[in-house]
């Protein structure tokens, strides 16, 4: 899309349209919002920390959002684009459970291996532990990122050390483990 401009072009929204689950309307409203919140049409990853930083404020979102801003920057431009937001938002909003899965694996799976390693999932889990802080009253076999990353090992029958979660496996994990789904719809209700 390039530099921001004041309207989405009639090919943007046509595009757009076809990629998202947005109409019109929905597309010039989050452009409209996205312009107000990144007027330059470009959000950097501390600015998306920032955003994160207002709805956690016991926490601390840093760490937590560059991964979720890996995830974002399709291009890897160093820069979320409304083509980039609006995309990831539409899955993560309006997608269908399979695609929130898949989005939520590739997440996880920030080095695009298209396996998981404990080592890999520790350092997102982790991040997320320190977004939330201490409000939220986790269950025991989860107190910490060490034994949520573990306990994922554990309800697929692997070991940790040695194994490693693939896409189906994930897939699988989300079917077991209520907190993966609940995650998932979290933004469901923001449209």
């Amino acid at each position: 899309m390039g530099k921001a401009a004041s309207k989405l072009s009639k090919e943007d929204i046509k595009k757009l349209q076809e990629h998202t689950y947005f109409d019109k309307r929905e597309l010039q409203s989050w452009y409209k919002g996205f312009l107000r919140d990144c007027p330059s049409g470009q959000l950097t990853e501390e600015d998306f920390a920032k955003i994160y930083q207002q709805f956690f404020p016991f926490g601390d979102p840093k760490e937590y959002c560059h991964y979720l801003f890996l995830q974002f920057d399709q291009d890897n431009s160093n820069f979320i684009d409304f083509r980039e937001f609006i995309l990831a938002f539409s899955i993560t909003s309006r997608g269908s459970t399979e695609q929130k899965i898949a989005w939520a694996f590739d997440f996880y799976d920030y080095n695009k291996t298209g396996k998981l390693t404990y080592n890999d999932i520790l350092p997102v889990i982790s991040a997320a532990y320190k977004m939330i802080g201490p409000m939220a009253a986790l269950p025991p076999d989860e107190s910490t990122p060490e034994l949520r990353a573990e306990k994922w090992f554990t309800l697929l029958d692997k070991n940790k050390d040695t194994d490693m979660i693939k896409l189906d496996d994930f897939k699988r994990l989300a079917n077991i483990d209520p907190s993966i789904k609940s995650a998932l719809t979290g933004y469901s209700d923001l449209v």
